[in-house]
């Protein structure tokens, strides 16, 4: 991969580990999943710089042009994963830059540090009070005011849209994932098979509307 376009410019750096990976009785099946569903996310809304690729064991790196969209495309993911396969997502803010090897240039810099920081803070939260945490964000040093304002709000609502996907059923996250690519609740029932008033009455009760409002706001899309 190029990193050269990147310079010093500040992105938005993910890591991502699939959580509770040694104990998948297949390893290879869920790979298969997480590659097939980050590819249809990309598919459906295409935000990523560069796309989560696998880099060593269970951990997956990606690069964002812009906050907005890591944090749209990672809930992307998180909805369309099925039941039983699930990531964590470390984001930081700040720059990268390749540095040459023999292997090829490799991607270094404090937008990396901050997200590995990142990924341990989820690492060690969800593992105490907040078992649905999966996602949080760390800017790097030297963010003025503004950032460190947007960092605090949306990890705000991290929290809380972490907690509803958790409680989510694979229908929920399904159901919600279609509204939020745009597809109509006519549309949504007739591919679950259902009527128009369970998918809506599912969507009020997974809080789907909220999460999506949140997200839109977050963007500077909401009304």
């Amino acid at each position: 991969m190029d990193y050269s376009c990147y310079g010093y410019v500040m992105v938005i750096a993910v890591i991502a580990d699939i959580v509770g990976s040694r104990r998948l009785e297949d390893r290879a099946s869920a790979q298969r999943i997480l590659d097939e569903t980050i590819a249809r996310v990309e598919g459906d809304r295409p935000l990523a710089t560069q796309r989560l690729t696998p880099t060593v064991g269970d951990e997956q790196q990606g690069v964002y042009a812009r906050l907005g969209d890591a944090l749209t495309s990672l809930l992307m993911l998180q909805l369309a994963l099925p039941d039983g396969v699930s990531f964590r997502f470390g984001l930081g803010i700040g720059d990268i830059r390749p540095i040459e090897s023999v292997h090829g240039p490799l991607s270094d810099g404090p937008g990396w540090y901050a997200a590995r920081d990142a990924i341990e803070a989820v690492q060690a939260r969800s593992q105490r009070a907040m078992p649905h945490m999966r996602t949080w964000i760390v800017g790097a040093p030297g963010q003025d005011e503004v950032m460190h304002g947007e960092i605090a709000a949306s990890n705000a609502y991290l929290l809380t849209r972490d907690e509803l996907v958790g409680s989510m059923s694979e229908r929920e996250r399904r159901l919600t994932y279609g509204r939020l690519i745009g597809a109509s609740q006519a549309q949504l029932a007739r591919d679950e098979g259902v009527t128009q008033p369970s998918v809506s009455k599912s969507l009020r009760s997974a809080g789907a509307a909220a999460l999506i409002e949140g997200l839109a706001q977050l963007r500077g899309e909401g009304s």
